[in-house]
Protein backbone atom coordinates (compact mmCIF):
# COMPACT_ATOMS: atom_id res chain seq x y z
CA UNK A 1 0.00 0.00 0.00
CA UNK A 2 1.14 3.60 -0.93
CA UNK A 3 0.93 5.69 1.97
CA UNK A 4 1.51 10.01 1.79
CA UNK A 5 2.96 11.17 5.58
CA UNK A 6 1.89 14.93 6.23
CA UNK A 7 4.42 16.64 8.11
CA UNK A 8 1.93 19.00 10.13
CA UNK A 9 3.49 23.05 9.71
CA UNK A 10 4.21 24.96 13.40
CA UNK A 11 4.74 28.49 14.04
CA UNK A 12 8.36 28.01 13.68
CA UNK A 13 8.04 26.55 10.28
CA UNK A 14 5.63 29.14 8.84
CA UNK A 15 7.64 31.98 10.57
CA UNK A 16 10.43 30.32 7.40
CA UNK A 17 12.42 29.30 10.06
CA UNK A 18 15.26 26.79 8.54
CA UNK A 19 16.01 23.54 10.13
CA UNK A 20 19.41 23.35 11.91
CA UNK A 21 21.97 21.50 9.99
CA UNK A 22 21.85 18.72 12.67
CA UNK A 23 18.08 18.29 12.00
CA UNK A 24 18.85 18.50 8.14
CA UNK A 25 21.67 15.76 8.83
CA UNK A 26 19.30 13.63 10.60
CA UNK A 27 16.65 13.92 8.76
CA UNK A 28 18.72 12.90 5.49
CA UNK A 29 20.31 9.99 7.19
CA UNK A 30 16.17 8.71 7.96
CA UNK A 31 15.23 9.18 4.12
CA UNK A 32 18.72 7.69 2.80
CA UNK A 33 17.22 4.41 5.46
CA UNK A 34 14.10 4.87 4.19
CA UNK A 35 15.17 4.89 0.33
CA UNK A 36 17.67 1.76 0.98
CA UNK A 37 14.38 -0.02 2.52
CA UNK A 38 12.02 0.46 -0.33
CA UNK A 39 9.49 2.92 1.10
CA UNK A 40 10.43 6.00 0.28
CA UNK A 41 9.20 7.03 -2.98
CA UNK A 42 9.15 10.81 -2.86
CA UNK A 43 9.36 13.76 -0.03
CA UNK A 44 9.85 17.27 0.04
CA UNK A 45 9.58 20.22 2.27
CA UNK A 46 7.42 23.06 1.77
CA UNK A 47 7.72 26.76 2.18
CA UNK A 48 5.99 28.91 4.09
CA UNK A 49 2.07 29.15 3.21
CA UNK A 50 2.71 32.89 3.53
CA UNK A 51 4.52 32.11 -0.46
CA UNK A 52 1.69 30.00 -1.52
CA UNK A 53 -1.93 30.34 -2.92
CA UNK A 54 -5.18 28.43 -2.87
CA UNK A 55 -7.80 28.37 -5.35
CA UNK A 56 -11.15 27.95 -4.19
CA UNK A 57 -14.03 26.56 -5.95
CA UNK A 58 -17.62 27.42 -5.68
CA UNK A 59 -19.62 25.96 -8.74
CA UNK A 60 -18.30 27.36 -12.02
CA UNK A 61 -16.50 30.06 -9.87
CA UNK A 62 -13.07 30.36 -8.94
CA UNK A 63 -11.03 32.48 -6.76
CA UNK A 64 -7.25 32.68 -5.49
CA UNK A 65 -6.31 33.20 -2.47
CA UNK A 66 -2.65 34.56 -1.18
CA UNK A 67 -1.35 33.19 1.96
CA UNK A 68 -0.58 32.73 4.37
CA UNK A 69 -3.10 30.59 5.60
CA UNK A 70 -4.89 30.08 9.18
CA UNK A 71 -4.42 27.69 11.39
CA UNK A 72 -0.69 26.19 11.51
CA UNK A 73 -1.87 22.43 12.85
CA UNK A 74 -3.93 22.23 10.01
CA UNK A 75 -1.13 23.20 7.12
CA UNK A 76 1.74 21.00 5.92
CA UNK A 77 5.31 21.51 6.21
CA UNK A 78 6.22 18.53 4.17
CA UNK A 79 5.32 14.76 2.82
CA UNK A 80 6.47 11.77 1.57
CA UNK A 81 5.01 9.14 -0.31
CA UNK A 82 6.26 5.65 0.91
CA UNK A 83 5.57 2.10 -0.40
CA UNK A 84 4.53 -0.32 2.97
CA UNK A 85 3.19 -3.28 3.49
CA UNK A 86 0.21 -1.99 5.99
CA UNK A 87 -0.34 1.09 8.00
CA UNK A 88 1.63 -0.93 11.22
CA UNK A 89 5.03 -0.61 8.95
CA UNK A 90 4.14 3.07 8.05
CA UNK A 91 3.69 3.50 11.67
CA UNK A 92 6.94 1.48 12.76
CA UNK A 93 8.72 3.85 10.15
CA UNK A 94 7.44 6.77 11.52
CA UNK A 95 8.23 6.45 14.88
CA UNK A 96 11.98 6.22 14.38
CA UNK A 97 11.81 9.33 12.17
CA UNK A 98 13.88 12.28 14.01
CA UNK A 99 11.43 15.17 15.48
CA UNK A 100 10.68 17.69 12.40
CA UNK A 101 10.39 21.00 14.51
CA UNK A 102 11.96 22.13 17.45
CA UNK A 103 9.67 21.38 20.02
CA UNK A 104 6.32 19.34 19.91
CA UNK A 105 4.97 18.43 16.00
CA UNK A 106 3.03 16.32 14.43
CA UNK A 107 2.90 13.72 11.71
CA UNK A 108 -0.50 12.38 9.96
CA UNK A 109 -0.43 9.12 8.03
CA UNK A 110 -3.53 8.58 5.11
CA UNK A 111 -3.30 5.62 2.92
CA UNK A 112 -3.57 7.08 -1.01
CA UNK A 113 -6.29 5.14 -3.12
CA UNK A 114 -5.48 2.34 -5.02
CA UNK A 115 -7.64 1.30 -8.35
CA UNK A 116 -9.30 -1.35 -6.11
CA UNK A 117 -10.48 1.06 -3.40
CA UNK A 118 -13.23 2.05 -6.47
CA UNK A 119 -14.54 -1.22 -7.03
CA UNK A 120 -16.64 -0.87 -10.70
CA UNK A 121 -16.41 2.11 -10.60
CA UNK A 122 -12.94 2.39 -12.02
CA UNK A 123 -13.46 1.18 -15.39
CA UNK A 124 -11.01 -0.39 -17.56
CA UNK A 125 -10.67 3.15 -19.87
CA UNK A 126 -9.80 4.62 -16.42
CA UNK A 127 -7.12 2.11 -15.98
CA UNK A 128 -6.01 2.67 -19.20
CA UNK A 129 -5.67 6.54 -19.13
CA UNK A 130 -4.07 6.14 -15.76
CA UNK A 131 -1.03 3.85 -16.52
CA UNK A 132 -0.33 6.77 -19.89
CA UNK A 133 -0.48 9.40 -17.32
CA UNK A 134 1.73 7.52 -15.14
CA UNK A 135 4.10 6.38 -17.85
CA UNK A 136 4.28 10.15 -19.10
CA UNK A 137 4.84 11.64 -15.81
CA UNK A 138 7.81 9.12 -14.60
CA UNK A 139 9.93 10.14 -17.61
CA UNK A 140 13.03 11.95 -16.76
CA UNK A 141 12.76 16.20 -17.14
CA UNK A 142 8.20 15.31 -17.15
CA UNK A 143 7.79 17.36 -13.54
CA UNK A 144 8.86 20.71 -14.49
Amino acid sequence: MRVMVLVKATAESEAGVVPSSELLEAMGRYNVELANAGVMLAGEGLHPSSKGKRVVFDGPDRAVVDGPFGATGDLVAGFWIWQVKDMAEAVDWLKRCPNPMPGRSEIEIRPIFEAADFGEAYTPEMAELEDRIRDQTSRPGAQG
